[in-house]
Parts: structure tokens; sequence; C-alpha cells
């Protein structure tokens, strides 16, 4: 009896007052990447469906809050990065890396497209529980490549400090300047001879 009057309330209840009930929260997860520029990497990776976030950043390193000097003086030891924030209902963490394989050269480990030096490196930066799933992934991606060895690194994650608010969401409030970037450096021709297509 006290089931169907739960049902009978909630069958009369209005629209409105279900739509105001509270949701239940989603459960999100991280990843961090190096993949060269991280204007780049921020707007290409905030287009995969799942991903909530993604802050430009830096990581890597051996230098408390770098500054964007630090990082690219090459003496912080840090990477120029993205943190990735994702829902994992909706995005797979291995599929999430397989989307992270064809935006960067994986095969240059001298930097990436015209941006040189280890800050601008390709790598995964992982939790012990990301590391089988990333190890498995760079493998696969190593067997699909159409130039060159992979060299991009799996590292356990360290510490991932936001980058000044100038670089953040750069593609989007420097929409000219970003495209005459990415076009300049050679990044989509590349990536067409690496991956093929």
């Amino acid at each position: 009896m006290r089931r169907l009057l739960v049902l009978l309330t909630v069958l009369l209840m209005p629209s409105a007052a279900l739509a105001a009930a509270p949701k239940p929260a989603t459960q999100t997860q991280t990843a961090v990447f190096a993949g060269g520029c991280f204007w780049c990497m921020e707007n290409d990776m905030r287009g995969i469906p799942g991903v909530l976030k993604v802050e430009s950043g830096y990581t890597g390193g051996h230098v408390a809050k770098p500054t964007y000097e630090d990082v690219t003086s090459e003496r912080s030891g840090h990477y120029e990065s993205v943190r990735v924030t994702y829902n994992p209902v909706k995005l797979d963490y291995g599929f999430l890396l397989y989307k992270y394989w064809k935006l960067v050269d994986p095969t240059d480990d001298g930097g990436q497209f015209c941006d040189r030096g280890p800050s601008y490196k390709p790598a995964v930066f992982v939790t012990p529980a990301q590391r089988p799933i990333a190890e498995k992934s760079r493998a696969e991606a190593a067997v699909r490549l159409k130039s060159g060895g992979m060299k991009a690194q799996i590292l356990d994650a360290k510490t991932f400090w936001p980058a000044e608010a100038y670089h953040r969401d750069y593609a989007k409030n420097h929409a000219v300047q970003y495209h005459l970037y990415r076009t300049g450096c050679g990044r989509d021709l590349r990536l067409k001879q690496v991956w093929g297509g």
C-alpha cells in the first residue's frame, strides 16, 4: 500500500516539482596530457564528448608554482600540459587516450611541431590505476603510426599547476591569433603525415 501511495504521489506531482528535484552528482575523473602547445591541446580536447573541462598548465617538473617563463626557459623540468576533467559514464579513459594520440606527434621527442624543447614533448601523466591502460593504449597507437616510431612517454603524475589566466581559453578568446599560430606551426599538416587521412 505504501508503495502505491508513493507511486501515485510521484505521478501526480507537477512536472516543475520533478524538474526541481535534486539530481545525483556526477562523479568526475581527471587525466593529464602534454602535447606541445597547451592552447592547441586545450582547444582540441574540449571538443571530445564527455569532456567537462580542460585547463592549461604545467606538470612534471621540480619548480613549485612555475610561470610560463620558468617552463619555457627549460630549467624547471615542467611540460606544457592540460588537465582534462571528464565524465567516466560518458567517456572511457581508454577512449580519451585514443583521441589524445591523434592530437600529437608521438614520434617527435624534441618538442611538437614548431615548438621545440623538453617542455613541449608529448607525454601522458598517470596515476597507478591509469598506468596499465595508458601503456596498452601507447602500444596500440604505436602500431597505427604511419610515420616514425613511438617516442612519447608515460610518466607518473605530479602536481598540476594551472597556467596564468592569459593562457586559458586562448583559442576562444584570441581566435585570429590562435588560427594564425596553429596554421603557421604546421600542426594539422604534420598530424596527417603521422596518422594518415
